[in-house]
């Protein structure tokens, strides 16, 4: 694959999760409140821990791969 080509492919990607990272806070998934978020608040720091999202982003990734490799 050409430079060309490859930047164009990765230009498209990045409009992909840009136009996700704006989509995502109007639908219905919680995402980043799922139960398995954890939430440390301290009395000057907060520390938080997205394992019940990191597990669903996972599964789905996991799944796409898996369709695309098959391809």
């Amino acid at each position: 694959m050409g430079l060309g080509r490859f930047l164009i492919v990765v230009g498209a990607v990045l409009m992909l999760i840009g136009a996700l990272i704006s989509i995502l806070p109007r639908l219905p998934i919680p995402i980043g409140k799922l139960p398995g978020d954890f939430v440390f608040r301290g009395k000057n720091w907060v520390f938080y821990f997205p394992l019940g999202t990191s597990i669903l982003l996972s599964v789905v990734l996991t799944l796409l791969f898996w369709l695309l490799a098959r391809r």
